[in-house]
């Protein structure tokens, strides 16, 4: 993960001219900044500059104020144009998605006649709006490149502080070894209103894209971790428990006995792990080369975010 700062927040109510800073400004979930120009239903809605690259070029003796680029964000601490598309931006409740690198600058733009050249086609991102909030300099803007998981661990005597929470770390560690971002953890009793309103939350502000939890997929009668998934489930993702089931099957026939379900809430991939450490670390074992294809496929990094290079030259 890496971290900037927001410098600027800049908008403007017509395209081709430079954008106005704010003092704070609207993202709307599939939409782009509240009174923007750009705003619409595409990959181009928030445009986002390096504000070191900016300062680079004021220092060859350009006078040049924030938004005169045309950038929505201008943000100190990340070099933009080196980041795959598909990255994660997020700052405070909005998450943006990289969709596309550069664009075609034209020729008669203010800084192009002043300077001779304009940093926008090489330096200038642009992103979609997944998930809405508001924005304003200041704010800290992170960029995860790697896809992130949190892990849920549901247990009563763990949340009661009658037991040491061991599957938790166990998951972490074999999600960071294989290449995933931790970007939180959550214990919680077994509760089936507080397991699915959390998981919920998770999802619907887009704060992960797997959401891994452990614990309550057995026959106890405390076991409510796959009924509160299929609370708030969108699709089940049948599959990959079935993978897990039948691959601990030799280690362990009790691998029968589990209730795990997997399913997805818009764009994060949700899969129920057994509370056991080395029960959960071998079920996630098991379905890490099918989960990560199926990340992409559900985050659109796959296929989606490939068209837009080809896109890029009709709609720059």
């Amino acid at each position: 993960m890496i971290e900037g700062t927001i410098r600027s927040v800049c908008t403007s109510s017509g395209k081709g001219t430079a954008k106005e800073p704010r003092e704070m400004a609207i993202a709307k979930t599939q939409w782009g900044l509240d009174g923007d120009a750009h705003c619409g239903k595409w990959h181009r809605q928030v445009s986002l500059l390096s504000y070191d690259k900016v300062e680079a070029f004021r220092n060859q003796g350009a006078e040049i104020a924030d938004g005169d680029f045309g950038e929505n964000l201008l943000v100190s601490g990340i070099d933009f144009a080196t980041l795959p598309l598909g990255t994660v931006f997020v700052a405070g409740d909005v998450v943006l998605e990289l969709t596309q690198i550069g664009k075609e600058c034209h020729s008669g733009c203010d800084i192009f006649k002043k300077m001779g050249k304009c940093i926008m086609p090489s330096q200038g991102v642009f992103t979609r709006v997944l998930h809405g909030g508001t924005l304003q300099p200041g704010m800290v803007l992170k960029a995860y490149v790697k896809m992130r998981a949190f892990v849920l661990c549901a247990s009563d005597k763990g949340y009661a502080s009658l037991r040491v929470d061991e599957s938790t770390p166990a998951v972490c560690r074999l999600a960071e070894e294989s290449g995933y971002e931790i970007v939180g953890t959550c214990l919680l009793p077994d509760d089936r209103t507080l397991l699915s309103e959390k998981m919920a939350e998770v999802c619907d502000r887009y704060q992960a894209d797997l959401l891994l939890t452990t614990g309550g997929t057995g026959l106890s009668l405390r076991d409510i971790t796959p009924e509160a998934t299929l609370d708030i489930a969108h699709r089940q993702v049948p599959g990959l428990a079935e993978l897990m089931r039948s691959s601990c099957l030799p280690i362990t026939d009790r691998s029968s006995l589990s209730r795990s379900v997997c399913a997805t809430r818009e764009r994060t991939l949700i899969v129920n792990l057994p509370g056991s450490p080395k029960a959960a670390v071998e079920n996630l074992s098991a379905i890490l080369s099918p989960l990560e294809h199926g990340l992409l496929m559900l985050s659109g990094r796959s296929s989606e975010c490939a068209t837009l290079r080809t896109e890029e030259s009709h709609q720059a």
